[in-house]
Order: C-alpha cells, then structure tokens, then sequence
C-alpha cells in the first residue's frame, strides 16, 4: 500500500517524515529470517539506480540480485533521502522474486533529524524489519569507538540523550559504521545481524554487494547468474 506521493514539495515531505514517525515499530518480535537484502542506490545524470542484493543468512551465499532506476524528481537535501531515491527503489524491489526478510540500507534509520531516515521510510513502505547502516554521521553526538575491529560507542540524540544507534568499527582503524534500527527491530538486534553479516570488508556483505550492483558489478560470478536482472 502506497502510503504518500512521491511528487511533493520538500516542506510537504518533511511533513510526511513527522507523520509517518510516529508509526514505526522498534521492537524485534522474534521472527524467523532466512533471508537478508541489501539496499544501495547510485546517482547518475538524472537517474537513480536502486540494487538490491538478496543473500542467505546461514552462510551469506547470494541468492538474487536486482537493479532499477527512476528518474529523479526531487532534489538533494539532507535529511530527504527516502524522496529522493524511493522510487528506484520500490522499483527495484517489485523485479524481486525473492523478497528477503530483513533489509539492511545504505544510510540512516532512527538516526535521522526527526527520527525517519530512508531504512525507517522504506522499512515501513515494505513492511519489512530494516536497519541503517550509514558509512557517515546524518545526526547525534558520539565519542568515537576504540581502533579495533567489533569497537563501539553509542549515538545520543543530543536533544533527548536518548541512544539512538550505535558507532561500530568493523575493521582495525578503518572509518567506522553508524547503525541505527530502521523498523520492526529494537537497537541490539540490529546490531547482532549487521556484525552476523560481516566477511571482512567494511560493510556488511548485504550492503557491500549492493553497491558492487549499484556500480554495474554482478553478483554472481561469470556464467552462474541465475536471478540478476
């Protein structure tokens, strides 16, 4: 179910965000997850491109992977991410024969100016526990984590002191992830999956495929490319 236009005004979306805060649910209840997408979308000329990447969770072995691009009708402001490359994504995910269940996105979740970043917005659009994993700080205050990989430190919203994500490094003195729970998942849970999904590279390998599709790369290797579109 559609739950606004896309075609809006920033101040309408803004709107929107505040509205649609209010229905998000962070709270994990359980659910059995098989299966693990991730999320990336890349800006060209007028377009964006939306990949998303399905692998299984067991072993992180790829399952599907799909592309979609949209025009782009909405202009870059910080903080509207989700208007700017929603529909790419919706796009993206209707190619999908195996709808995964969890998301992990490349950006915010609750960690966001007003509580609704693109993992939240989508999560709720798809109806589908999401979390943020964002390569930089959108909002909130934090010391950072230790110099070694699984080192963390929290995100406070400095309005509220409340936690609202937390600052994990992945790798030994590499650039830190921001992860924040997006919907239908609380904080702890979000963070168990996104270190059960790391292989060594910087971001969980849902999102680091996802970008590799972004960016023309396949998912499957030369002549085994069952489900990429």
């Amino acid at each position: 179910m559609a739950l606004h236009p896309w075609t809006v005004s920033p101040d309408e979306a803004i709107a929107i965000q505040q509205q649609l805060r209010c229905r998000l649910i962070l709270r994990w209840d359980g659910r059995p997850i098989e299966t693990v997408g991730g999320v990336d979308v890349s800006i060209a000329a007028q377009e964006a491109r939306a990949a998303i990447a399905v692998l299984g969770l067991a072993d992180l072995s790829p399952i599907e992977g799909v592309v979609a691009s949209a025009p782009l009708t909405f202009p870059y402001v910080p903080g509207l991410l989700a208007f700017r490359e929603g529909p790419a994504i919706l796009a993206a995910w209707a190619r999908l024969r195996h709808k995964p269940d969890l998301l992990l996105f490349d950006g915010q979740g609750i960690a966001h100016p007003r509580g609704l970043g693109i993992a939240s917005h989508m999560g709720l659009w798809l109806a589908r526990p999401a979390i943020g994993v964002a390569k930089s700080r959108l909002y909130g205050q934090f010391k950072p984590p230790g110099p070694q990989a699984g080192d963390s430190s929290e995100l406070r919203d400095p309005r509220t002191g409340e936690i609202i994500g937390i600052v994990l490094r992945t790798r030994a003195r590499g650039a830190p992830l921001f992860i924040s729970p997006g919907h239908l998942i609380d904080l702890p849970t979000a963070v168990a999956f996104v270190k059960r999904c790391m292989r060594g590279h910087r971001l969980p390998e849902p999102t680091h495929w996802a970008h590799k599709l972004a960016a023309g790369q396949s998912l499957f290797a030369a002549g085994d490319q069952p489900s990429l579109f």
